[in-house]
């Protein structure tokens, strides 16, 4: 079995609702998200999938829509008050229906890639240099 990875940036604001520490505030991230693939490679030369084209499709799927975004739970009267806002001045939002944690962003990734990129394995999202989380199926 052999695995690829490649990694996408992207800039968003987000908040974490009813959470007892700094992030219940506005506040942003450079997100990396790393897409891994995997496949059984027969020969040499042979490839998982072309970085060119994972790269692709994980900016299209990905950064092309939450760049420079405020990242908001639909769920969250608060959230959505704040998007209304954002929204009025013609700023980018994305509504989703959960918190905007590492854990539930890549679980959310994944489910939006898997459908365009065979032997998806795993998403990763780095919310900070040294602070991850990991989903696999």
């Amino acid at each position: 079995m052999t695995i690829v990875t490649k990694s996408v940036k992207f800039d968003a604001a987000h908040i974490l609702t009813n959470h007892c520490g700094l992030c219940k505030n506005l506040h942003g991230h450079t997100y990396r998200v790393d897409v891994s693939v995997s496949a059984d490679v027969p020969g040499e030369g042979d490839m998982v999938i072309d970085f060119k084209d994972l790269k692709r499709i994980a900016t299209e799927v990905i950064c092309d829509r939450f760049d420079h975004a405020f990242i908001y739970n639909s769920q969250s009267e608060g959230e959505c008050e704040i998007a209304a806002v954002v929204e009025k001045h013609s700023m980018r939002t994305i509504a989703l229906p959960f918190r905007s944690t590492a854990e539930n962003l890549a679980g959310y990734f994944y489910g939006e890639l898997k459908e365009k990129i065979p032997g998806l394995s795993c998403v990763k999202v780095w919310e900070t240099a040294d602070s991850s989380a990991e989903f696999r199926p």
